[in-house]
């Protein structure tokens, strides 16, 4: 039985190796993929932005409460909320759980479009054609993301700030001075780097592992359903996966 899931496991990733050597390689026509990479960068990473800024204004919010409900004692500084908060939207928030919401978003949507192209023969018609359908298809929305990312990491950790002053300002859970001296306490801007650094491996994983699904799939509508489910588990487990090695090596 094992050795069986090996040999499935194995293959699979022999495919998506091969898979990739066909995305990297040098598109046919620039001024046509410059065209499509803007679509998707604008598609896959500007459209993720008010999704993103949402749940990070209400993540900072709540970790902030709970900071300070559960950790805060008197024999603790005042400033120790903020500054736990601080820590973990940049370390783990705005890299890892982010980019877990945004390979539900992000992922199935790679998946279903390129499942869909694939069932319905539209990349059979592109490789007819002599276009290198992998790449045409799947370099854009890979480097497109590639660049978006590191933005939306940014815009997510402040956000993620915003809503932890909400808490001060609105529900006065905590004293604004407290939480400011807390966000600026033994400040590290290594960690805003390296947030930055494990994004770029998870965009990666979140448009290439759906792509590959979505490329590989065969029979029809059914089992595009499928692949967008595989793509979406499969993406969020090598993320959980790669965040232990990526948090071991460059902390």
């Amino acid at each position: 039985m094992f050795a069986m899931l090996l040999h499935k496991w194995l293959t699979t990733f022999g495919r998506y190796l091969m898979l990739m050597g066909r995305v990297f390689s040098r598109p046919e026509r620039m001024r046509m993929f410059l065209k499509q990479y803007i679509t998707e960068m604008t598609q896959l990473g500007i459209n993720s932005i008010g999704i993103v800024l949402i749940i990070s204004f209400f993540i900072g919010a709540v970790i902030c409460i709970q900071m300070k409900l559960n950790i805060q004692s008197p024999w603790m500084p005042r400033w120790v909320a903020g500054y736990t908060t601080r820590e973990i939207l940049l370390l783990e928030f705005s890299s890892s759980i982010m980019c877990l919401i945004l390979a539900g978003k992000v992922g199935s949507n790679i998946a279903s479009e390129l499942g869909t192209m694939r069932v319905t023969q539209q990349i059979d018609a592109l490789e007819i054609m002599g276009i290198n359908s992998a790449c045409y298809l799947i370099l854009p929305k890979i480097i497109g993301l590639l660049t978006i990312m590191p933005f939306l990491v940014i815009f997510s950790s402040a956000t993620g700030i915003i809503g932890a002053y909400g808490t001060a300002y609105i529900g006065h859970i905590i004293a604004p001075d407290d939480l400011t001296a807390g966000l600026q306490h033994a400040f590290i801007p290594w960690f805003v780097w390296m947030s930055i650094i494990k994004s770029q491996f998870f965009a990666f994983i979140i448009s290439s592992v759906p792509a590959f699904c979505g490329y590989t799939v065969e029979g029809g509508s059914v089992n595009v359903g499928k692949a967008s489910t595989d793509a979406v588990v499969t993406s969020s487990v090598l993320i959980l996966f790669s965040d232990v090695f990526l948090t071991q090596l460059l902390s």
